[in-house]
Order: C-alpha cells, then structure tokens, then sequence
C-alpha cells in the first residue's frame, strides 16, 4: 500500500514528456493500427476480391495466408533490425512499404499478382508492430504507462475486432479495391511523422557483418511453412495431404537449424534468451492463448452470423461493432487499475469475464440475433482490454530497456501464433463435430420414428400441392434442418472448449509470483 502511494505522489514530480516523442508515438501506433487491422479487414471481404479477380475458391485463401506468412516471419526479426538500421528507419521504410504495397494490391489485375503484393504488405507490415511496444517500454517512464499500456493494448485487440465492420462497410458502400487504397493517406502521414520525429536510439551498422544469414533463411522456412500448415491444415485434411506433409517435415528441419543456430551463433537472428525472465515467459504464455481468444472470437461470430443466420459483410460488422466499443470505453479503467491493482487479480477478473461471455454463448441457438449476442460480446470487450494491459506489463514492463526491442518481436510473435493455432483448432473441431454431430442427429431421423415421419408427410403435403415432387423437397429440407443443428451444436462445442480455456488460465495467475518493481525512470532512456 505505501509503494502505491508512493508512486501516486510521485506521478506529479515527473518531468513533462517531450513533444516530439508523442507525436512520434502517436504516428507509430496508427502503422500498427493500419498493420493488424489490414489482416481481418479484407477476411471480411474475401468473396468480393475473389470475384474481382476471377480467381477460384482455393486461390483466394492464398491472399491471407501469404500476407500472415510474411508477418509472422518479419514481426521477430524486427527487433535486430530495429538495432541495425534504428527504429527511426525501420519503421519509416516500413510505413511507406506498406502503403506503396496498399496501392499495389488496389490495382492487382490478377490473382498471382494479388498473392505477391499481399506477402509483400505483411512482411513490411510486420516490422511496424513489435516497434510500438518497444517504443512504449523505452522511451516512457513506468509512471506514464498506466496510459501508455491500454493505448497499445487497445489497439492491438480493437484493429482485428473492428476489421469486419470497416471491411463490410467499404467493399458495400465502395469496392473491394477501398479495402487497400484507405491505407494511402495515413500512410503517407504516418511515414512522414515517424522520419521526422522517430530519434529513440542510434543505428549499429557494424552488426551486420554478424547477421546470422542461416538463422534467418531457417526461420522463415520453420516459421512460414507452420503458417501454412495451421493456415491450411484443415481445408486439406491435414497429414493426408501431400504439400502438408511436406510443409510439416520442412517446418521440423528448419526448427531445429532455428534453434541450433539461435542458441550458438554470437549474434543470433532471434535472442531467445528474454524467455529466461520469468515474467515474460508467462506473459508471453498468456500473450498466446489470447491471441486463440482474440482471433478465434473474431472469426467464430462472423461464422455464425453468415452461416446460421445469412447475415452480409456489412451486418456482421455492425453486430459485432459491440466487442469494439466495449473495448474502447474499457481502455481508461483498466489503464487506472493497472496502477492501482495487482496485475494477477487484474488478468484473472479478465479471464473470468472472458469465460463467462463464451459460457454463456454454449446456450446458442439458430435464433439467436444482435441482443442474444450482446452481453457475451460486452463480457468479451471488456475482459480482453483488462487482460491485454497487464499481461503487455508483465511481460514487457520489467526487462532491461537493451532487451526490449528483440523481445517485443518475440512477444508479439506468440500472439500472432496463437491466433494460427487456435482458429486451425477451431476449424477442425467445426469440421470433425459437425460431423460427429449430424451422423448422430441422423440415426434419430428416420422412417422409424413417428415424429420424423409426421412430419414428412405434412411438408411433403405442402409442396405436393404445388406441384413439386414433395417428397424430395421434404428429405432435401429435413437434411439442411439436421445440418444446421449440427453446425450450432459444434460451434457450441467451440465455445465450451474455449470456456474450459480461460477458466484454466485463473487457476495458472494463482501460480505466478507478483511482478517485481519496474525499473526506475532513467533506466527506460
């Protein structure tokens, strides 16, 4: 109680912060913003694009997963990057990249140039996002994180929570095309801000005479082909597909070389060795099952809401516009708490609330609409940001300023990660449940049970005197009806697992040691 009372009183003696670091700041969190939502904004819009180009159903898929692929492999690269060329011109470059790659997928003509230009805005894309926490645990004082921390947090779960209603509402009231030309004019602000203002450290050229070469070449092939599999897995059913296996084999080999190089080369690709401090090894535990949470809610919903009850982009995202605001009006709370509470007690009311919302949801039924779907989309919102800001504190408010640009990367990296990891769980729990459960569902209907019959012949009735062939009709109506129960019983099957999930998490903030003391001030510059 005295040493938050002591910090309290101590808020006030902090000097004021520098302007020209805010504004530097600021411009870096709306690249993040730009980076992170562009990966659900057009998953919103995919059979738009996909008609645009002419490209098949299995081609379209390739416009997300090589854009993923390029992020995942680039996100903990940045941190030896940032040391190399400074952050001032890595996050520069990687702004104005992403906007020029934005402009070249608005005027992509075919789906192969789709796919190139996609890749190429993700891997630039990527170096934006570790920059921005490493920018917010070095060049504030711990005392201004309380504000700094829920700004990041917010961004990075509010970016993928809002892409549906942004993607829907662009592709109906414009094109598909305004899904990448949006980009342009902050873009251009925000490359002109970060070269102008970014001055946070001084580039170390020398290290690239030591860049590991091999290290990088194993890391992209380890960590892009496990994109692949988890990307693609469940459409190709898995080991029984060829290029999996494959992937699966070069994903192990490329491993083992990543981590064999990673572990005895002087200046690896990738220190690993912030996961030896405690807090950031459970932070960055907690930083991956949130990322399942993050993604696999903002994927499951709109799934729901297109399949069971037709819904189009655009209303999809104005039902799930709720999480977003919940998420924002959250923000200052849980910024206020994070000085004032426990970190643990704050994680695990945030797991909690984020079971109950999904618990909640295992009462799902084909009717369910916009005020069903409320309060387990407000539980989510608000249990996600008072999550989100003491997990980023733990895992990244106590490490030495030195390490925080290479672990940011890392850090980042396993929420991405669990993302993958976490929808190819959920779609092949979809896949495999909705089987299971339509195979059961079938062996209660059936010429043998009179209910069924009963009402066969009524519907079959009905369409006979319209003249159709009712008993066809009937059978083909009967079979969509079983399906569909079968679908809401496996995304509740989804929904109890991902209870199960964040209940387990309580018990695990129980187990963690209280985060030590944050590192004075002057420490941070």
């Amino acid at each position: 109680m005295a040493a938050i009372t002591a910090t309290a009183g101590a808020m006030p003696a902090d000097p004021p912060m520098d302007r020209r670091k805010l504004i530097a700041f600021f411009a870096m969190v709306v690249g993040m913003f730009m980076s992170i939502l562009d990966i659900q904004i057009v998953s919103a819009s995919l059979s738009e694009i996909q008609a645009g180009l002419s490209a098949g159903s299995d081609e379209i898929a390739w416009v997300q997963t090589s854009y993923l692929i390029a992020e995942v492999i680039m996100i903990p690269l940045s941190g030896t990057l940032a040391r190399i060329l400074s952050t001032r011109v890595l996050f520069t470059v990687c702004a104005g990249g992403f906007t020029l790659a934005s402009v070249l997928c608005a005027t992509a003509t075919n789906i192969e140039q789709m796919i190139i230009y996609r890749a190429l805005q993700g891997f630039i894309g990527g170096g934006m996002i570790p920059s921005v926490f490493a920018a917010a645990f070095t060049i504030f004082p711990p005392s201004k994180r309380s504000v700094v921390s829920p700004i990041i947090g917010l961004i990075a779960t509010l970016a993928p929570t809002i892409g549906p209603t942004v993607g829907g509402y662009l592709s109906n009231a414009f094109s598909w095309h305004w899904l990448f030309l949006v980009n342009i004019v902050p873009g251009i602000f925000v490359t002109l801000l970060a070269w102008s203002f970014i001055d946070f450290d001084k580039p170390e050229h020398s290290l690239m005479k030591r860049f590991d070469w091999w290290g990088l070449a194993s890391m992209a092939l380890f960590l892009g082909c496990l994109e692949f599999v988890l990307e693609e897995g469940n459409n190709k059913d898995w080991f029984s597909d060829e290029h999996i296996v494959i992937s699966a084999v070069i994903m192990i080999v490329g491993a083992v070389f990543f981590f064999w190089r990673a572990f005895t080369v002087e200046f690896p690709v990738v220190d690993l060795k912030a996961f030896a401090n405690r807090n950031f090894a459970f932070g960055s535990l907690f930083s991956f099952i949130m990322g399942v949470g993050l993604y696999g809610l903002t994927y499951i919903y709109p799934l729901y809401l297109a399949r069971i009850r037709g819904y189009d982009a655009l209303m999809i995202g104005e039902t799930m516009f709720v999480s977003g605001l919940a998420m924002f009006l959250t923000a200052p709370i849980a910024g206020r708490l994070s000085v004032k509470m426990d970190p643990r007690a704050m994680m695990g009311i945030g797991f909690f609330g984020f079971a109950c919302g999904t618990y909640l949801m295992t009462g799902l039924t084909a009717d369910w609409d916009f005020y069903e779907l409320l309060l387990p989309q407000i539980l989510r919102g608000c249990s996600l940001m008072l999550c989100m800001v003491p997990i980023n504190n733990v895992a990244l408010g106590t490490l030495p300023p030195q390490r925080i640009q290479n672990a940011s990367g890392l850090y980042n990296l396993t929420r991405n990660l669990g993302g993958a990891v976490g929808l190819a769980i959920i779609n092949t729990m979809l896949t495999q449940r909705s089987d299971a459960h339509y195979a059961r569902l079938s062996e209660h209907v059936n010429f043998g049970n009179p209910a069924a019959l009963e009402w066969m012949n009524n519907v079959a009735g009905n369409f006979n005197s319209y003249g159709m062939d009712g008993t066809t009709a009937a059978l083909k109506k009967l079979s969509g009806m079983v399906s569909q129960q079968a679908t809401i019983m496996s995304f509740i099957d989804v929904f109890m697992g991902l209870t199960i999930l964040f209940g387990s998490l309580i018990l695990l903030v129980s187990m963690i040691s209280r985060p030590k003391a944050a590192p004075p001030p002057d420490a941070a510059h």
